[in-house]
């Protein structure tokens, strides 16, 4: 590509390596050969032009990343993506699917993901449901909303999920999330 400067490239690239990989491998149980092959896997099935829009060929990636996990964890078990029946009841312990509800900010979330807390909450995600841990990833991590994580999900498994199902199985994850926070902080008392 003459006259084409995309010099810089690989800042970007280090670092949508090191979030992809960070994100399968909470998709893999910390399971760092399974998180290694899903980012190779994701990266395989995305055609990226270094030199063009950076954050949509990081995007498809991530997308790409997300459906493969999603697709593995289905096959290794073939109803835990079953879409829930929507039960219709907005209470619970968390009343909003927002992660704010669980007294977590994004940014103490972020210091969970690379900080001192990493290993709790991998630990805590690995005891979650599939369906659960794959929408909090979706969610909370990644930052889509309910209809994104739907369409992704419904790709993904091959099952129709609507924007309510993914919001409500959120908020049983969110649930659980405040649980373990309050139980981790009256052992720690």
């Amino acid at each position: 590509m003459a006259g084409t400067d995309c010099h810089g490239g690989h800042i970007t690239a280090h670092d949508a390596a090191v979030e992809l990989y960070q994100i399968a491998a909470l998709f893999s149980g910390g399971d760092e050969t399974q998180a290694v092959e899903l980012v190779e896997s994701a990266v395989a099935q995305t055609t990226i032009d270094p030199c063009a829009d950076a954050q949509a060929s990081v995007y498809a990636t991530r997308v790409n990343l997300v459906e493969t996990a999603v697709a593995r964890l289905n096959q290794a078990d073939p109803r835990a993506f079953d879409v829930p029946a929507s039960s219709g009841n907005a209470g619970g312990c968390i009343e909003d699917d927002d992660l704010a509800s669980t007294g977590i900010s994004a940014t103490q979330l972020a210091g969970m993901l690379s900080g001192p807390g990493r290993r709790t909450l991998r630990e805590w995600l690995n005891k979650l449901p599939a369906a659960q841990r794959a929408i909090f990833v979706e969610r909370a991590i990644l930052g889509w909303d309910n209809t994104t994580a739907a369409a992704s999900l419904s790709k993904a498994v091959s099952r129709n999920w609507q924007p309510r199902q993914v919001s409500e199985v959120f908020r049983q994850a969110l649930c659980s999330l405040a649980n373990s926070l309050v139980h981790s902080a009256a052992v720690g008392a």
